[in-house]
């Protein structure tokens, strides 16, 4: 069986340790959100994520949603624990207070996500989807539209979803079909058919509100002739109420490999009343406020399931008697040693443990620079924050889920046979990861989008927020003796990383098809760069805490740093090779 205990420790240390503390409670706002305050919003987190969402993730999967008369049942439990994480509060954690949110820090709500994600990623989809609607409608929306729609969001009440994929495209938006008619009074008659739709109808709320892109009639070619619309599924009535059904229907729901208890459907709108948001044909802007955010979600889906993989297969590898050590039996008085002891067994769990720990760090850094690009009263300092997160994305995104299902699948072979059986529960981990490094962009795309569009961006301004402190910090402390074990690998791996962007963007002005052949490594190289810097950060924390009370901790903060800078950095010296390879062995051969 898998097993699931919140990391909250990890938690303090990378929120209290590794970052400035003050650094949050500082910003607008945020005032009240001290380490303690935030660490007893967490705790309680943990117990509704362990307690009441991860037991119904089996039976979730088992079960699956069932389709009738276009109607979307979920499993078993999953309305219960629903309305208790609502009821909870927990779908208004860091949304503005006007409107009814908590007004807490995004940080807190990255901590929250990857909980939820760890014990139950089909649960998390749909307060996620809600959570995205919401953000793009606050920051898009009209006065009007947030008095009616944002207060049912916010509490929960209410589901949102994003509208984007048709049958005909997924990624190349240009091509969608849907029409949206004007009405007048600021209404529009929409048709066509969306798939992919996850959260798309389901029984948790009574009313769902979809942000559906969607062509006027006068809409110019490509992309730049897409509107976004607020579609509801019940329209809303003056007070906020529920008012008569839209036509809006659930055509069909989708047979998957995994996350079956998140309804992924068909949605068809027959000329259904929406709602324009922001401009016409500005929609691919609001959408992007939506989908890099759900981006990030999905970057936490990863991280997620990486950390039920890792403490899954540790707890067995702890149990399993198999064999002797290599050195001589550790448990004589058994019939064999745990298979714990063996050191292919170890090199899986520690590349487990060694991902999921640096993710959490970097995804914990990147939502507070969030908060700051949010927050912050000096602009450049809130243009700063914005470049990093901006940059992060497409890395956290396609590496994140990399290893969170690397992590699943390191778990069934540790388990062996034993995780092959639907039973035990981690081939579940493995068919639940692998969309995730599909949906919301492929991680191809996602690569392309950071050689395409970061590097390039303001003049490579944005890539200057991850490469100004990574130089200033290997610089600050390349004379300290005890840090020289980190960071001489970590400097290597960044010079790497600076070369492989010169080759990039020499060769990418030139032919763009250098850039796409290269684009996928180069991803992988910035984000093994990124890890060794945050692990570099944790070793430094450590190094002055060993010997203490927590001495086993910071310990193993240590060992940690040391297996990920000599067994996983050392890929980046193969990436810079097949990066300097050029697009010539990928495009020349016939296929």
């Amino acid at each position: 069986m898998t097993v699931y205990k919140a990391p909250l420790r990890d938690f303090s240390f990378i929120l209290n340790e590794l970052l400035d503390p003050q650094e949050l409670a500082s910003l607008l706002g945020c005032e009240e959100a001290t380490p303690d305050a935030i660490a007893a919003v967490l705790e309680e987190a943990a117990k509704i994520c362990e307690e009441v969402v991860f037991p119904l993730n089996r039976s979730g999967d088992e079960e699956g949603c069932h389709f009738e008369n276009g109607e979307v049942r979920t499993p078993k439990g999953f309305k219960e624990a629903y309305r208790i994480f609502r009821e909870g509060g927990w779908t208004a954690l860091a949304c503005t207070p006007e409107f009814g949110g908590q007004g807490l820090p995004e940080t807190v709500s990255f901590c929250v996500m990857e909980m939820l994600c760890s014990a139950n990623l089909s649960f998390g989809m749909y307060p996620g989807l809600s959570n995205g609607a919401y953000r793009a409608l606050a920051l898009h929306g009209t006065p009007e539209q947030k008095r009616l729609f944002l207060p049912a969001l916010i509490d929960g009440s209410w589901a949102g979803t994003m509208c984007l994929t048709e049958p005909h495209c997924g990624t190349d938006l240009g091509q969608i079909r849907t029409k949206a008619v004007p009405l007048g009074e600021d209404k529009y008659r929409l048709t066509g058919t969306k798939i992919f739709i996850s959260a798309g109808e389901h029984d948790l709320t009574p009313n769902i509100l979809h942000l559906v892109l969607a062509r006027l009639p006068d809409a110019p070619e490509g992309v730049k002739g897409i509107s976004l619309f607020l579609v509801p599924k019940f329209l809303a009535k003056p007070d906020g109420g529920i008012g008569e059904r839209n036509a809006v229907q659930c055509g069909s729901i989708e047979h998957k490999m995994g996350i079956k208890a998140s309804s992924t459907c068909v949605i068809n709108f027959d000329g259904a009343e929406g709602y324009l948001i922001g401009a016409p044909h500005g929609g691919m802007r609001c959408m992007f406020t939506m989908m890099n955010y759900a981006r990030l979600g999905v970057s936490m889906q990863g991280l997620g399931i990486a950390e039920t993989a890792y403490q899954s297969a540790r707890a067995y590898a702890g149990e399993r008697l198999q064999g002797r050590a290599l050195s001589g039996p550790k448990q004589p008085a058994l019939a064999a040693d745990p298979i714990l002891v063996h050191p292919d067994v170890r090199r899986m769990l520690l590349i487990q443990k060694a991902n999921a720990e640096a993710a959490r760090a970097l995804a914990i850094w990147t939502a507070v620079n969030i908060d700051i690009a949010e927050r912050h009263p000096d602009p450049v300092r809130r243009a700063e924050a914005d470049d990093f997160v901006a940059l992060m994305t497409p890395v956290m995104k396609a590496h994140f889920t990399d290893c969170g299902f690397e992590a699943a699948n390191l778990a069934v072979q540790i388990l062996g046979g034993h995780g092959y059986i639907r039973e035990n529960g981690v081939e579940q981990l493995v068919r639940d990861a692998r969309i995730t490094q599909v949906y919301e962009g492929t991680n191809g795309i996602q690569a392309l989008d950071l050689v395409g569009r970061k590097l390039s961006a303001h003049t490579g301004r944005q890539l200057r927020s991850f490469f100004h402190p990574a130089a200033a910090f290997i610089a600050a402390n390349q004379e300290n003796k005890a840090m020289q074990e980190f960071i001489e690998p970590l400097a290597k791996a960044f010079g790497r990383l600076q070369q492989a962007t010169l080759i990039i963007a020499e060769r990418g002005l030139k032919d763009p098809e250098e850039a796409g052949a290269a684009a996928s490594d180069y991803l992988k190289l910035f984000a093994l760069t990124a890890f060794a810097f945050i692990w570099a950060r944790m070793a430094k924390v450590s190094l002055d805490k060993t010997g203490g009370e927590e001495s086993g901790f910071y310990e193993g903060k240590l060992a940690t740093a040391r297996f990920y800078m000599t067994r996983i950095l050392p890929q980046t010296s193969s990436l810079l090779a097949m990066i300097g390879a050029g697009k010539a062995p990928i495009m020349a051969p016939e296929l």
